[in-house]
């Protein structure tokens, strides 16, 4: 943790910065922006899924004025801590040259368990379920970080 009064910098990784790594971004400006500075980025960019932006806009979050970036985007950014959300980011995530810390946290894949629903709602139970799941871990910030370097 930073000692000098910064706020801790975290980083939320998945593969294309499109869903779950975004809903952990909301959370944290939401719940947490008090004492984390946050932000999400990908190993690639797919762009903003619009069902995450839904489920989050009916939890009270708006997260439509985001948009899918890339790890290089963030080059700038001395990171405290890199929380990898999917097993690819995780499994694919680079090495971080200054202080970071890699806390993998794996959530399912909305996109991939939707693929199977027979209906837009079921699909957006999916949905609903690993924003809710996702919001719980945010909640427990940043103490959950703690130790883990």
């Amino acid at each position: 943790m930073p000692n000098n009064g910064e706020k801790l910098k975290v980083l939320f990784l998945c593969t294309g910065n499109s869903c779950r790594s975004q809903m952990a971004e909301g959370w944290a400006r939401a719940l947490k922006g008090d004492a984390i500075d946050v932000y999400s980025a990908g190993i690639e960019t797919h762009g903003m899924n619009p069902r995450a932006v839904q489920v989050m806009a009916e939890a009270g979050v708006d997260i439509s004025g985001h948009y899918s970036k890339l790890l290089s985007d963030l080059d700038n950014v001395n990171f405290d801590y890199v929380v990898t959300v999917c097993a690819h980011a995780h499994e694919t995530c680079p090495v971080f040259p200054r202080k970071a810390t890699v806390v993998h946290v794996a959530f399912d894949d909305p996109p991939k368990l939707a693929k199977e629903a027979k209906a837009d709602e079921e699909a957006l139970g999916h949905y609903r379920r690993v924003r809710d799941e996702i919001r719980a871990y945010v909640e427990t910030l940043p103490g959950a970080l703690e130790g883990k370097q």
